[in-house]
């Protein structure tokens, strides 16, 4: 029996939900002022809620959950026993911008299992897309997410209509990709990274010379909100040492907006290969932070890998913090001479209170009152710091540990 669209809705909205990498910031403006429908802010649209309590979605769905690969970590995987469903081209541009005009969405993320082939359901993303852009005239955003092994000219025209695209990883090694997912080709997903790596290049403005002047010519833009990736955590044995090495070789190679981490969970359909269990979210957690720490605080790999001696990350503490209890002799330091990369190595310290520390201190010595006043982790930082009226006591790493993160414990109910 032919389904309707609400219960094709249903399930292939439910066989998204495994995708983590949906979030985006870093979309050009754009809006309906000069006609169609929609528009896109300058910070992207996060499907999430915002500091300011807004809560921005995306219609996040799959264009079909049917799947010609075996994959053991996919619900919609070939041999699963899931129902299936597919939606046209027009269903899936008519429920976009029904939707967009009863305020329930703000953008479309849209992925797909693969049917007939590669080419055929990369051809069917774009179309969506392109419809989206060109038919109705839809400013809103849209992510799409590329399939490896589809053809060059098919990732370019993605580019030219979708804010983001990204191609999943999967796995942090080669080798359990090849375990797990034996159909797919590392090779080919590689080679989609950096198909879309160099359209975003070429895009970007570009200083050339035009009689006798250095001015900025800019190439028609392509996916201006980047590129992204997700790796599935717990599914093989890889330990986090691991994963964060092959995250950063990510970002290095082809200059990733974001990589996403997604804790692994059994599915309803679980294979017979992968853990029963599901890997802590808090685990999950812990690589997003000490992610952070290699974008945004100058961390080397190394320096984050060096407070992890058996491979993995302490759940019981952030990994700044873990650093700073392997590190106890570059501390405390001094917040009115130390450097940014000093400050930026202090737990409770972010970038944007290192930076008004930095502003401050010129106008003369800061003192504790001063940190309170300029940053929200000064009961973090306390141990670690000097100011004129503040000298910690040097207490040993062990001793500190069990002050700053002391281990948990089952609160009374009554």
């Amino acid at each position: 029996m032919a389904l309707n669209i609400l219960e094709k809705l249903e399930i292939l909205a439910d066989a998204a939900k495994y995708d983590a990498s949906c979030a985006s910031s870093g979309g050009a403006k754009r809006n309906a002022r000069g006609g169609g429908i929609g528009s896109v802010t300058g910070a992207g649209i996060c499907h999430s809620y915002t500091p300011d309590g807004r809560c921005v979605s995306l219609l996040k769905i799959l264009l079909t959950n049917f799947c010609i690969y075996d994959c053991a970590y996919c619900v919609s995987r070939r041999s699963s026993n899931v129902k299936r469903a597919r939606f046209t081209v027009d269903e899936v541009v008519t429920l976009t911008l029904d939707l967009y005009r009863r305020n329930c969405i703000e953008g479309l993320f849209l992925s797909s299992g693969i049917v007939r082939s590669e080419d055929d359901t990369m051809e069917d993303l774009v179309r969506v897309a392109k419809t989206l852009r060109e038919v109705h005239g839809f400013r809103g955003y849209i992510h799409l997410k590329t399939i490896p092994g589809a053809s060059e000219a098919l990732l370019r025209d993605a580019g030219i209509y979708a804010d983001r695209l990204s191609m999943n990883i999967e796995l942090p090694s080669d080798r359990s990709l090849q375990t797990f997912a034996p159909e797919k080709s590392v090779v080919s997903i590689k080679r989609g990274l950096a198909v879309t790596r160099s359209g975003i290049e070429a895009a970007a403005p570009q200083k050339r010379a035009a009689s006798g002047e250095i001015r900025k010519a800019k190439a028609p833009k392509f996916a201006p909100a980047g590129q992204s990736t997700q790796m599935i955590v717990g599914a093989d044995g890889a330990d986090d040492a691991t994963i964060l090495g092959a995250s950063a070789n990510l970002y290095a190679s082809y200059a990733l907006k974001r990589v996403y981490y997604s804790a692994f969970s059994p599915t309803g359909h679980p294979s017979a290969a992968l853990p029963h269990q599901a890997a802590p979210l808090l685990r999950e957690h812990r690589l997003y932070q000490s992610d952070w720490l290699l974008r945004f605080y100058g961390f080397a790999l190394d320096e984050v890998q060096s407070a992890m001696p058996d491979g993995m990350l302490d759940l019981s503490m952030d990994p700044k913090l873990a650093w700073a209890l392997a590190n106890r002799a570059r501390f405390p330091v001094d917040v009115n001479t130390a450097d940014r990369e000093s400050l930026l190595r202090v737990p409770g310290f972010g970038t944007r209170a290192v930076d008004k520390m930095i502003a401050s201190r010129r106008s003369g010595a800061l003192r504790l009152d001063d940190i309170k006043r300029l940053s929200n982790g000064l009961t973090r930082a306390r141990p670690f710091i000097v100011t004129p009226d503040w000298r910690p006591a040097m207490l040993d790493a062990a001793r500190l540990k069990e002050r700053m993160a002391p281990a948990p414990k089952q609160l009374a109910l009554f």
